[in-house]
């Protein structure tokens, strides 16, 4: 079973998210430098929903462009069928797996015990869900036979979660999942040239200091795994460096404290309000001095409900491309798709999939 603010967590996200989006030509630089990046180090990535079409159609283009290893799960006959009838001529490129017979499937469940037993697992609930396709391919990220995972495209986010948050698991140091939005502005007066990044726009409701610290650390290794920028970030507040005084910016300070402390050469500041965080001359009045104020490229919010209507108003009142949400904090990259996500969004989440896998691998 899941505690409480885990349960929590996975309904707001399903409720608040599901907005990828890759239609407008401005950051196709950046996707293209992402999908690159993704070739020149092929991750293996798992495709839960191995027999559904756009998943079926976005596998094919991705084994044909050398962007991933995969893994399709599901019944390799169905599949081949699927894929023929299709047109499809790449499938058999990737991995096929059965998830109710194939050469691991005891190992498979071993592990999983090993992981749930103290939750109370028995052996006979352990063999039934090793063969569900979404806790299958968290086990094989687990075993070391996969980088990432990717789904949602007939499956919901909290089924999606359930099993990462289990097996996977999150990144050393951090014990909260976060998620992360790629802001596109029709302009380059703010972030980098027009990019910013923001957080936590999807996951955490009402995140404590130490969480939001933890999104903060998550967020620059986003920025830079994702983006390839180099991140500034602003601890976001109706407050800037003590200018106002309520127990809500006791913890956003408090969370840039605690930032600070286990990142201590990130270019991070807080608490400031929006405008000193974006707007230089503003910045010169209320935050002189400040590294990142004037000049932030990531936006950390002080609440779900900040973050959540804050990218909403940018990508309809600024004409913002919003991308994402994109999951941080985990310990391998799981990435739930929206159940509208087109094949071109498919492909494109694998890609950014791949980045996070990459960018975790160099820091082991």
């Amino acid at each position: 079973m899941l505690s409480c603010r885990t349960s929590a967590i996975i309904c707001t996200f399903e409720v608040h998210t599901r907005y990828i989006s890759f239609n407008q030509p401005i950051h196709m630089d950046l996707i293209q430098d992402i999908i690159d990046r993704a070739k020149a180090n092929p991750q293996h990535i798992v495709f839960p929903e191995g027999t559904e079409e756009r998943t079926l159609k976005a596998a094919d283009r991705l084994l044909r462009d050398g962007v991933v290893r995969l893994t399709l799960i599901g019944d390799p006959y169905a599949i081949r069928s699927r894929a023929h009838d299709l047109g499809l001529r790449h499938i058999d490129k990737a991995e096929l797996l059965d998830p109710k017979k194939h050469p691991k499937k005891q190992e498979y469940t071993e592990l999983l015990l090993e992981l749930r037993r103290k939750k109370g697992l028995t052996e006979e609930q352990a063999a039934i869900l090793v063969e569900d396709p979404l806790y299958l391919g968290c086990l094989m990220i687990k075993a070391g036979d996969a980088d990432g995972e990717l789904a949602g495209a007939i499956n919901a986010t909290g089924d999606v979660l359930r099993p990462a948050l289990q097996i996977v698991k999150t990144t050393p140091g951090i014990s909260c999942v976060s998620g992360v939005f790629l802001m596109f502005l029709p302009h380059g007066d703010y972030g980098d040239n027009g990019l910013l990044l923001f957080a936590d726009c999807a996951v955490m409701p009402t995140p404590t200091a130490e969480e939001l610290a933890q999104i903060a650390i998550s967020s620059a290794e986003s920025a830079r795994a994702i983006a390839g920028i180099e991140p500034r970030i602003a601890m976001l507040s109706f407050s800037t460096k003590g200018s106002a005084h309520h127990e809500a910016v006791d913890k956003v300070i408090e969370a840039t404290r605690i930032a600070k402390e286990m990142a201590p050469d990130l270019q991070l500041d807080g608490e400031m309000q929006l405008d000193a965080a974006l707007v230089s001359k503003v910045a010169t009045l209320k935050a002189p001095g400040s590294p990142v104020a004037g000049k932030a490229n990531v936006l950390v919010f002080p609440s779900l409900e900040a973050g959540n209507i804050g990218y909403k108003l940018v990508q309809r009142l600024a004409g913002a491309e919003a991308v994402g949400p994109i999951l941080q904090g985990m310990a391998a990259p799981v990435n739930d798709l929206s159940r509208g996500a087109s094949v071109d969004d498919i492909y494109k989440m694998a890609a950014i999939t791949a980045n996070q896998s990459i960018a975790l691998k160099a820091h082991k």
